[in-house]
């Protein structure tokens, strides 16, 4: 990010740059076109929102990050979820209904939130939530997603709602997803790019880095793969070490520089596909977005938490609702603490510094 440009702002040309490029990829796709030009106007009515609340002194990020459950129907190796406990096989009785999160996506709306990333669990098992979302075509709601529940009901959502954007996950290749998330899975993935391709339904696809996948995912090979399969967005996520004996996967600085060289040579060469990294664009904002800074979790029990890798929380939307949760001591202790610019090894600049933040509660009580 360059000198005197802010936060919001790299956010919201972020998000306008994605949109010029689809509106590009899908000019003979009248509906995909059609919805992603009335996005970009509820965008930047959603800019301005967050600029007049900046003067009055209330600074409303881009972007929020909801977990709309905690129940996964895979059970994948190094889940960063389960390991801590954020992920089960059922769903505790205190999960925000679908009602809750109705009224949350309606105060983010109101606030100038354009952008929010539905993730679990797995959230295509919370229907309910999904045809809440697609109530509010001006926001923009990535589903991240497992993909082996995407078909039937869900893909006839997704078509009529394009406002829900499946974003799939992937560890490279079929050996690779397999060894991950498990066999067979790979092949529901497939299915499900070749379905949503033939609708026109824009797509992208996450994509867990480590040091022994990375050559793969950042190949030619790979992107041109998944370019034909009809995928239009690739985000790199490094690897969080949330198990032990696994550090050694998580990138360090060299594969970082690495990686980033790649994605260079990746933007310029596939001009129709949008390519982001994670924590890796965090070098254009100055630090870690997370505890309100650019975006903020909410938990599946409508915890406010800084990001879903520092799951602690001294508020709740239930509570307080998203303007309140904004105002959190604990995201205000934050971003004043320097925490969020230090260095890290991969994941999330909060990972692995629990007791830290929570010696942050304990001033703010």
């Amino acid at each position: 990010m360059s000198e005197g440009v802010s936060i919001e702002q790299y956010l919201y040309d972020g998000i306008t740059g994605i949109l010029k490029r689809e509106a590009r990829a899908f000019f003979s796709n009248h509906r995909e076109s059609v919805f992603i030009a009335r996005y970009a106007k509820a965008a930047k009515k959603a800019s301005e929102k967050r600029a007049a609340a900046e003067k009055e002194g209330t600074s409303v990020p881009a972007f929020l990050i909801a977990s709309i459950t905690s129940v996964c129907n895979l059970h994948c190796a190094g889940c960063y979820a389960r390991a801590m406990d954020a992920c089960n096989d059922s769903a505790p009785s205190q999960q925000m209904t679908a009602e809750e999160w109705g009224k949350v996506f309606q105060e983010s709306k109101d606030l100038g939130i354009s952008f929010i990333l539905l993730a679990g669990g797995e959230p295509l098992i919370r229907k309910d939530v999904l045809r809440e979302a697609a109530k509010y075509p001006q926001i923009l709601f990535p589903v991240f997603t497992n993909g082996t529940l995407l078909h039937g009901e869900c893909m006839d959502l997704l078509d009529s709602s394009r406002n829900l954007v499946p974003v799939i996950s992937l560890e490279g290749g079929r050996e690779a997803t397999e060894a991950r998330r498990g066999k067979g899975t790979y092949q529901y993935l497939e299915k499900d790019m070749a379905e949503m391709k033939s609708r026109g339904i824009l797509f992208g696809a996450s994509v867990t880095v480590t040091t022994k996948n990375m050559a793969e995912v950042l190949s030619d090979e790979f992107v041109d793969d998944l370019s034909a399969k009809g995928c239009s967005v690739v985000i790199y996520v490094e690897y969080v070490p949330a198990e032990s004996g696994t550090e050694d996967l998580a990138p360090g600085d060299a594969d970082r520089a690495v990686m980033n060289e790649r994605l260079t040579v990746l933007r310029r060469r596939m001009d129709k596909m949008v390519f982001l990294s994670f924590p890796g664009d965090e070098v254009a904002t100055s630090g870690c977005l997370a505890a309100g800074r650019g975006f903020f979790h909410i938990n599946s029990h409508g915890g406010a938490e800084p990001c879903p890798f520092s799951p602690i929380s001294d508020t709740n939307v239930r509570d307080v609702g998203v303007a309140g949760a904004l105002k959190s001591g604990l995201f205000q202790a934050l971003r004043e603490s320097g925490l969020q610019e230090e260095s890290h090894s991969g994941g999330c600049a909060l990972f692995g510094k629990e007791e830290r933040i929570r010696e942050l509660i304990n001033k703010e009580s």
